[in-house]
C-alpha cells in the first residue's frame, strides 16, 4: 500500500511558500513548512508539537515487483499534485518475528512495495544546511524496518540535524543471486539488491535533502547490527563514493571472507529449482510467500553481501587495507553483553561437545581459542560459546575496523564500549544487551512506554544515569555528524583511536576512556583470520 496523492493542496502549499520567500543577503531563503517540492514531487508531511517537521513513506526508488523484482532500483515516476506523506509505508516483506522472542517486533504489515524513506527536520528554512543522518536500520538483513519507534528521529531532530530512516529489500529478495539475473544485467551481477537499495536511498539524499534544510555535503551514514554491517559495506562500495562524508557503525562489520557469486548463484539456482520456476519470468511470477518457502528449505543460502566484482570488487578487508574505502571519519563500538539476548534460551553445553564446536570452527586455532574461552562446567561453556561467537561478530569486527582505518584512511577513526545495563527485571541476565545502545543514542528513553510489552528494549526504569548517558550520547553523535569530532560542549574528551594504545571509550556508568580492551580474547582472532585469509 502507498501513500496517497492530494492535488486539492499542491498548488497552494507551493504558492504559499513561494509567498513566504524573503531576500536575505542576496540569497532567497524559503521558510520550511510541511509542504517540500521534491525532485519527483510535492509532499505533505506533519508539524509536530516540537516544531520538528515529519515526512513518512516517501518513495526514494521504483517499487521493486512484477519485472522489477531482483533487479537493481529504479527511480521514481514524478507525480502530479500533492503526496500524503503522514504515515510510513509498509515494511519490506519479512518473515515475523517468533511470538514471545526477545526482538518480537509482533505484527507488521509487509509489502515488496517498500522502498520508502522518512525524514525529520528542525530546520527553520530550506537553506539552513544542517548536517543529515541517516540511519540503517539491523535485523540480519532479514527483518527490520525505518519505521521502528526506537528510531523516531524528533529528539535528534530537535537537536539541529535532519534525520532520514529507510528500508531496504530484506531476505531473499534483497540478497538472492542467479546466473540469469546476472546475465541480464548490466553489472554481469546479481544478488546484492538491498544494498544497492541503500546506495539508491543515499543518492535520493544527495538530490533532495536540501529542500528540508539538510546539507548533502555533511552527511553521517550510521546503523546497527546489520545496519552496521550496511554502514561497512557503504564504505567499501566504490558506487556510495561521495554519497556521504561521516560513518558510524554499531555492533557489526564484515572483515570475515566474504560469499562469492559464483556459490551463491548456485543457491539462487537451488531455489528456482524449489520453485519449479524454469525462466526469470516464472522466478517473478511466484508469490513472495512461494520465494520464500523456497528459499528456507536452503540451508547455504546466504543474506549478506556478495563478492560480485561491481558492488564489491573484493573482500571489504582486503578493500580496507589497500587503503581504497570511501576514506570518511568514523565511529565504531559494541556493547558489553551482545550475546545474551542473541541466544536467550540456550541450554547449557557439555564441555567436551564445546571443545568439539571450537575445534570444528577454528581447527588448529581452537586450544587457543580455549585458553582464552574457558570453561570447566556445562554453564560456563554455555557462557563462553556465547562469548566466543559474540565477540568474533562484533568486537572483533569492530576493533578491526577501527585499526584498518586508522591505519590506511587519512580520516580519523574512533572506538567505543557501551557498558550500561539498562534498569529493568531482568537487567541481570541480560546485562548491555544487543541493540541495548540504539535508545540512548536517539535519545529516545521517552519512548520506551510506547514499545511492546516485556521485548527487547522495553519497561526500563530509567533513572538519572540513563538520562545522562542518552544526553552525553545523543550529544557525540550529533557533534560528530556536524563536524567530524564528536567532543565539544564540556562532554568527557573522546580521543582518536590509536591502535598501539587501544583506547576506547567507555559508555556506561562512568564514561571515560579504557586501555587494551578484551586484546587477548581479540589478538587471538586476529591469528585465525590472518590464515584463513592466507590460506594456511
Amino acid at each position: 500500500m502507498s501513500p496517497t496523492l492530494n492535488t486539492r493542496h499542491a498548488a497552494a502549499g507551493v504558492s504559499a511558500a513561494l509567498a513566504l520567500t524573503l531576500a536575505c543577503g542576496g540569497q532567497s531563503v524559503e521558510p520550511l513548512t510541511s509542504t517540500v517540492a521534491t525532485e519527483s514531487g510535492v509532499l505533505e508531511g506533519a508539524t509536530l508539537p516540537s516544531g520538528v517537521l515529519k515526512f513518512s513513506g516517501i518513495p526514494y526508488a521504483a517499487a521493486p515487483v512484477g519485472d522489477l523484482r531482483w533487479k537493481a532500483p529504479q527511480p521514481v515516476a514524478a507525480w502530479e499534485g500533492s503526496r500524503d506523506a503522514t504515515a510510513f509505508s509498509p515494511s519490506c516483506w519479512q518473515p515475523l518475528s517468533p511470538p514471545g522472542s526477545f526482538y518480537d517486533s509482533g505484527e507488521i504489515e509487509r509489502s515488496e512495495d517498500c522502498l520508502y524513506l522518512n525524514v525529520w527536520t528542525g530546520a527553520e528554512h530550506a537553506g539552513a544546511t544542517l548536517p543529515v543522518m541517516v540511519w540503517i536500520h539491523g535485523g540480519g538483513l532479514q527483518t527490520g524496518s525505518g519505521s521502528t519507534i526506537l528510531y523516531d528521529g524528533e529528539r535528534l531532530a530537535g537537536q539541529g540535524v535532519v534525520l532520514v530512516t529507510i528500508n531496504y529489500r530484506l531476505g531473499p529478495i534483497g540478497f538472492m543471486a542467479h546466473p540469469e539475473l546476472s546475465a541480464e544485467s548490466e553489472s554481469g551481477a546479481s544478488g546484492n539488491y538491498g544494498i544497492l537499495d541503500q546506495v539508491a536511498a543515499l543518492q535520493w539524499v544527495q538530490g533532495n535533502i536540501a529542500r528540508f534544510g539538510g546539507d548533502p555535503g555533511r552527511v553521517t551514514i550510521f546503523g546497527e547490527s546489520a545496519g552496521s554491517w550496511s554502514v561497512n559495506y557503504m564504505t567499501a562500495t566504490p558506487l556510495a563514493a561521495g554519497l556521504f562524508q561521516r560513518a558510524i557503525g554499531h555492533s557489526g562489520g564484515v572483515f570475515w571472507p566474504m560469499p562469492q557469486l559464483a556459490d551463491a548463484e548456485s543457491e539462487g539456482v537451488r531455489v528456482a529449482k524449489r520453485l519449479a520456476a524454469s525462466d526469470l519470468a516464472a522466478m517473478r511470477g511466484a508469490s513472495v510467500e512461494e520465494v520464500y518457502q523456497a528459499a528456507s528449505e536452503s540451508e547455504a543460502l546466504q543474506y549478506v553481501g556478495i563478492g560480485d566484482g561491481h558492488v564489491f570488487p573484493r573482500d571489504i578487508y582486503d578493500i580496507f587495507a589497500a587503503g581504497e574505502q570511501n576514506d570518511v571519519d568514523t565511529i565504531v563500538g559494541f556493547n558489553s553483553d551482545e550475546g545474551t539476548a542473541l541466544f536467550a534460551g540456550a541450554g547449557a553445553i557439555a564441555v567436551a561437545d564445546y571443545r568439539r564446536s571450537l575445534e570444528d570452527t577454528y581447527a588448529e586455532h581452537a586450544d587457543a581459542m580455549f585458553s582464552v574461552y574457558p570453561a570447566e562446567t556445562e554453564e560456563q561453556a554455555r557462557v563462553a560459546s556465547y562469548e566466543n561467537t559474540a565477540d568474533n561478530f562484533f568486537a572483533w569486527q569492530m576493533r578491526t575496523w577501527a585499526r584498518l582505518q586508522s591505519s590506511t584512511g587519512s580520516s580519523p577513526a574512533r572506538m567505543y564500549y557501551f557498558s550500561r545495563v539498562p534498569p529493568w527485571d531482568e537487567a541481570e541476565t541480560y546485562g548491555s544487551y544487543h541493540a541495548a545502545e540504539i535508545i540512548y543514542a536517539f535519545d529516545n528513553l521517552h519512548r520506551s512506554g510506547e514499545m511492546r510489552d516485556g521485548i527487547g528494549p522495553f519497561n526500563h526504569a530509567w533513572d538519572d544515569t540513563d538520562r545522562a548517558l542518552a544526553s552525553t550520547m545523543s550529544a557525540y553523535w550529533v557533534n560528530f555528524a556536524a563536524t567530524g569530532d564528536p567532543n565539544g560542549n564540556g562532554l568527557p574528551n573522546w580521543p582518536v583511536y590509536d591502535p598501539s594504545a587501544d583506547g576506547v571509550l567507555e559508555l556506561g556508568d562512568t564514561i571515560g576512556v579504557i586501555q587494551d580492551l578484551l586484546k587477548d580474547r581479540l589478538d587471538v582472532f586476529d591469528a585465525y583470520y590472518e590464515d584463513l585469509r592466507t590460506g594456511s
